[in-house]
């Protein structure tokens, strides 16, 4: 194996964003940082599972292919339906 010269860039994900509702959060706001229109990104990425919908700055596509995308979408579903749950 080769040795070279070249500065190495290394990024460490993120370990304090560990629950769905977290990670979804994180992306949706560097999502608006990066000015996306955050609810069109995710939904493309739920529905293709093409991650370069989510910007990689911040973390958020590194911190969001570490969940299924059937998890988040029990997440949004969930936290919609416990409007109804009175």
């Amino acid at each position: 194996m080769a040795l070279t010269q070249d500065t190495m860039q290394f990024r460490r994900v993120r370990e304090d964003l560990q629950t769905p509702e977290q990670i979804l959060a994180h992306v949706y706001h560097s999502l608006t940082q990066k000015g996306y229109d955050p609810i069109n990104q995710i939904v493309g990425y739920l529905i293709s599972g093409d991650p370069t919908f989510i910007t990689s700055y911040n973390d958020a596509r590194s911190l969001i292919i570490r969940l299924e995308r059937d998890e988040l979408l029990e997440e949004l579903v969930a936290y919609y339906m416990k409007r109804y749950d009175g």
